[in-house]
């Protein structure tokens, strides 16, 4: 007989500190929200020429990752039942019991509060406007609905996950430009491809606990070529910064060959499908995001220190 996990998150074992910490630490997804923290600050940087202030940076920071980690604690008390039944989450804090609801609950309030606060006292109003709409629109709109109503849901919740630059940015100058909004294009094209490679090792596990993920409902092949398409659109817009002037040389050279990586794996597995394969895009996209953000913040110094040398000689 198949332990009742949801009975068993109402009675977690009792836990020393260190370990009961990590569990909160665990609730808050720290590897996504890590990689979503990474590009709301790249934004930060990117949104001035030079240096930035420090307490905007400081409190900004620590504001959006408190939103960030309220969403995620939030999706996982409403995702408990379908998280259980998947043996990707399977061994979350709540699933396993060693967290209560409640306890999760109360941790995410906590959370979601305490990010209100600072961003709306110490940074500004807008930072925190924005920031409570990306919060409930991962935590409630998509996990509620989104998620179960429709297989484009990675496509239409992909805007919360895609908004961190513009959170970063608004941040240290209190308005949204258009590069922000470039930003904000790249992380909502990157999402399905990123999202429909793991759906597609995973569709099993989908189909079980009735989440309409595009490969359970429209089949491999279907997913296979919107992945390619997805990918394709990507690599049109990350040559954008470029072509605004946003970033330079060193950016698009990098960013080509990220492209050129991306294409590679999606022509693949349009082609050649394994389970294998679709693991290292889910693992290769996830890198990409992280070096072409990487590569935006080194080009922007890398031009603005060019451009103070050139002043100081000449």
């Amino acid at each position: 007989m198949k332990p009742d996990n949801t009975a068993l998150a109402a009675t977690p074992t009792r836990r020393n500190f260190p370990a009961l910490a990590r569990e909160y630490y665990e609730l808050t997804k720290p590897r996504v929200v890590s990689l979503i923290l990474f590009t709301a600050v790249v934004g930060m940087f990117l949104s001035t020429p030079s240096g930035l202030p420090v307490l905007p940076l400081l409190l900004g920071t620590l504001g959006i990752a408190l939103a960030a980690g309220s969403a995620a604690a939030i999706n996982q008390i409403l995702d408990l039942r379908f998280d259980s039944g998947m043996r990707r989450t399977s061994l979350r804090p709540l699933p396993t019991g060693t967290l209560t609801t409640r306890q999760a609950l109360i941790f995410a309030l906590i959370l979601g509060v305490a990010s209100m606060v600072i961003l709306a006292l110490w940074v500004n109003v807008l930072t925190a406007m924005l920031t409570f709409i990306t919060l409930i629109g991962y935590s409630i709109v998509y996990t509620v609905y989104l998620k179960h109503a429709t297989p484009q849901n990675i496509v239409i919740g992909g805007a919360a996950g895609a908004a961190p630059p513009i959170l970063g940015w608004t941040a240290i100058t209190g308005e949204v430009a258009a590069d922000a909004l470039l930003l904000f294009l790249i992380i909502f094209l990157w999402t399905p491809p990123h999202f429909w490679a793991l759906a597609l090792y995973r569709e099993k596990e989908y189909a079980k606990v009735g989440i309409p993920m595009l490969p359970v409902t429209h089949g491999r092949a279907y997913t296979q070529l919107q992945i390619l398409l997805y990918t394709v659109l990507l690599v049109a817009v990350t040559v954008m910064p470029f072509a605004t002037h946003m970033s330079g040389w060193l950016y698009l050279s990098g960013a080509m060959i990220l492209d050129a990586g991306f294409l590679y794996y999606a022509v693949r597995l349009y082609r050649h499908y394994s389970d294998e394969l679709a693991r290292k895009t889910f693992r290769y996209s996830i890198n990409y995001l992280a070096v072409l953000f990487a590569l935006l913040l080194i080009d922007h110094y890398r031009v603005y220190i060019h451009g103070a040398l050139q002043s100081a000689l000449y």
